[in-house]
């Protein structure tokens, strides 16, 4: 393949990834600015945020996880054009997603009190389970908003969750001020106020999404089939029997961060909140990053579908390298400013200076974070998620979080020893799924 085929293909990822990354750092920014104006009101709140959003996060994974599988089954039937078969997945991933979203917060709401057994700093408990059970009847609305957010990317229409993120984005900052604070006549509400600013943002989104697709004439020809009648449990088994691997994948190494959190819950609430500050701004970049993966479920699942497997592959690689220069420019960045970006969260010294060292760290794992959750995507549009679920139990559970245990509690470590864990589990993901893609994209190749 030449050059100019090359760049084609840059631009198209390009087109379809930066709605998507603006998107997802929409979604990302919620929980930064929690954190940033949190942060103000002292370091307890700030390490039951993080206490509190470490376990959310499970059940985010979970709910999103089965959501990104309606995409790689609409775009490979848009490049099939079966409209009836899209029509179908539309109205069947939106009841399971809402199904699946009440679910969750019911789950996770008797669950929460629970919390008490992972041996945590008490008043962080005490802040952190208000504060989670919010966050957990905010699953409703965002499985609503990713249903239809999921149809769209699948017909290459990325632009529009993009402008609703970032609208949803600036609504949160707005009302965690209000509600943070206790402005325009409101009472000051701390942490619980930035859950309730989170719900009331994603209850906006949730509608706006819902809005366009139900009422935009482009999505007409599929409106036929939004009817009960239409239920249809082959299609919702085909979404979960690609979306519980997707989950099962993303709660392991989600799961791991969130695990990695407990163990550091385990030293004290300062280095809880400095966890919280770099954890915060690692997640910036994997969820832009995710962004591009996002653009290779969509190309893959598309030229699969098209049955043009050399554009397949190129397009699969091409996010990659993409993935990649990004990722080291974020790094560069978290070096750069590793001293500045944890005071904009917090005036206690201690927790600055442990979160500067975690954020040295963390650019040392962007490569291989990019390349990893890049290429899950690729894999994601072969519809190849079982082995990918493998691999990250690998990587994390056996390798990452063992090495973070023994360089934290036995090599003195402390919470740095947790996150080279982390970089160590991340690294042979990165190995691993890319290994992965090449094999599989190669066998469809020389068919």
């Amino acid at each position: 393949m030449d050059i100019p085929e090359y760049k084609q293909h840059f631009s198209k990822n390009f087109t379809l990834a930066y709605p998507v990354v603006l998107s997802q750092l929409g979604h990302i920014l919620v929980s930064v600015f929690d954190s940033l104006m949190v942060g103000q009101t002292g370091t307890m709140p700030l390490a039951a945020a993080s206490l509190g959003n470490s376990i959310f996060t499970i059940t985010l994974v979970f709910g999103l996880g089965v959501s990104y599988s309606i995409t790689p089954l609409i775009a490979a039937a848009d490049g099939r054009r079966n409209y009836t078969r899209i029509s179908l997945l539309l109205l069947n991933g939106l009841v399971s997603n809402v199904l699946l979203g009440i679910l969750l917060f019911i789950a996770g709401y008797f669950l929460s009190p629970y919390i008490t057994v992972l041996d945590q700093p008490p008043k962080v408990v005490e802040l952190a389970i208000p504060y989670i059970n919010i966050l957990f009847l905010s699953m409703v609305p965002l499985m609503f908003f990713q249903a239809f957010r999921q149809f769209a990317e699948g017909l290459s229409l990325t632009k529009q969750a993009m402008y609703i993120s970032i609208l949803a984005n600036g609504l949160n900052v707005v009302l965690n001020y209000i509600l943070i604070f206790g402005k325009l006549g409101f009472e000051p509400m701390g942490l619980v106020g930035a859950g309730w600013a989170t719900l009331i943002s994603r209850v906006v989104m949730a509608i706006a999404m819902a809005g366009w697709v139900l009422y935009a004439k482009r999505f007409e020809v599929f409106r036929h089939f939004l009817r009960l009648r239409h239920l249809s449990f082959i299609h919702m088994y085909r979404i979960f029997k690609l979306g519980l691997p997707i989950s099962g994948q993303m709660i392991f190494e989600m799961g791991a961060f969130s695990f990695s959190a407990i163990m550091i819950g385990w030293l004290g609430a300062k280095e809880l909140a400095a966890h919280q500050i770099a954890i915060n701004v690692a997640a910036v970049t994997y969820m832009m990053a995710s962004g591009i993966a996002a653009a290779a479920t969509i190309r893959v699942g598309n030229q699969k579908g098209l049955g043009n497997f050399e554009a397949m592959r190129m397009a699969g690689y091409s996010n990659l390298v993409m993935g990649i220069v990004f990722m080291m420019g974020s790094g560069l960045l978290m070096v750069l400013f590793n001293r500045l970006i944890p005071m904009l969260y917090i005036d206690d010294p201690e927790v600055i200076q442990l979160a500067s060292g975690l954020l040295i760290i963390a650019a040392l794992f962007q490569i291989s974070d990019g390349v990893q959750v890049v290429g899950l995507g690729a894999l994601r549009g072969l519809e190849d998620v079982r082995i990918p679920s493998l691999i990250s139990l690998l990587a994390y559970w056996v390798v990452g979080l063992p090495v973070g245990y023994l360089l934290c509690f036995k090599a003195g470590f402390g919470v740095n020893g947790v996150w080279m864990g982390l970089l160590t589990g991340l690294s042979v993901a990165a190995v691993l799924l890319t290994l992965r893609f090449r094999k599989l994209s190669n066998q469809l190749t020389l068919r």
